[in-house]
């Protein structure tokens, strides 16, 4: 914290690098508003939750403040649905490499909110350093959006219908002009595609009787190269057991239905060719654990960023609501 006299909510806050603040309050959505800065330079991360990045590196000079402003998502459990991760109430972390903070409040909103649905390429990774694209999709949008992430590692499309932590207690929580953003088929692994089409059908009709807008979202890539340097192959486009192209069904439904889509599988293999058999091990967990499928921090982010960049593209979300 700075070395100043304290503002706000810092009487909730211990510590120095990071800095950890701890909210007494209920779940739903909470607005923060902080300042930082201090005498000193500094270099701020903020994450909140269960590892969820709220505000990507923000620099500030000596003696200046900077005001930044975000919307939290608080649940129990506060990472994925099905596990038990934290504490009851709002944490709050002031990380990077110079953490400065001079002022923070927090005030309960109901505000338009993000739904996830996903697997554990999108949730809300408990343990480093697997990380979710999802949870590296907060700090991109202002105060004003809630990003809820109900994905969570494991799941299917029937899995996440059946299971009474999932989408039977998501489903009520959606409300007129929220967005849900539904991505499956990692786990898809013998599902065919009459199933497949018929469980993403039921998601499409549960979140549009809430009043919110689906949006299909294809499958990021495995990390499985072929000797010429492509993915053109079934592991890495997720073609199943059954031979089953789980992405071209995604495909398919949103046109016949009339559905948004993002492509991410085609996406994120352009971005992985791109990267090559030797540059794309960063993105995902293969000189780490062996993993070709789960994501570092930075291949989180980087494929958030192509998830972004289609939402603005589509108009998804009204544009002030992006970073």
């Amino acid at each position: 914290m700075d070395d100043g006299e304290p503002g706000g909510g810092l009487q909730e806050c211990t510590g120095t690098a990071p800095i950890r603040c701890h909210f007494d309050v209920a779940p739903g959505t909470h607005d923060v508003t902080a300042v930082l800065g201090g005498s000193t330079a500094g270099s701020t991360v903020v994450t909140a939750e269960a590892r969820r990045t709220m505000l990507g590196a923000t620099t500030t000079a000596a003696g200046e403040r900077k005001t930044e402003r975000f919307t939290v998502n608080v649940r129990s459990p506060e990472g994925q649905p099905t596990g038990s991760t934290g504490s009851p109430g709002l944490d709050l972390y002031f990380g990077g490499a110079a953490p400065r903070l001079s002022e923070l409040t927090v005030t309960p909103v109901r505000t338009r909110q993000l739904f996830l649905a996903g697997d554990s390429t999108v949730c809300d990774q408990s343990t480093r350093p697997y990380t979710g694209w999802g949870q590296e999709l907060p700090q991109f949008f202002t105060q004003g959006l809630s990003v809820a992430n109900y994905a969570d590692s494991g799941e299917s499309s029937g899995s996440f219908l059946s299971n009474s932590r999932l989408f039977p207690t998501m489903r009520p929580l959606v409300n007129d002009g929220d967005v849900v953003l539904i991505q499956f088929g990692h786990n898809d692994k013998q599902t065919n595609a009459s199933t497949f089409r018929a469980n993403l059908a039921r998601l499409i009709d549960g979140v549009e009787a809430e009043g919110g807008t689906p949006v299909l979202v294809t499958p990021v890539v495995r990390r499985s190269f072929n000797a010429d340097g492509t993915l053109n192959n079934g592991t890495a486009l997720h073609v199943n057991g059954l031979g089953v192209n789980l992405p071209a069904e995604m495909r398919r439904l949103a046109q016949e239905q009339g559905v948004a889509l993002i492509d991410l599988t085609a996406l994120s293999k352009r971005l992985v060719e791109q990267r090559g058999p030797e540059g794309s091990k960063a993105l995902f967990l293969t000189d780490e654990a062996g993993d070709n499928t789960h994501m570092s921090e930075r291949g989180a982010t980087e494929f958030a960023r192509l998830v972004l960049g289609e939402m603005r593209t589509q108009g998804t979300l009204p544009t002030g609501l992006f970073r």
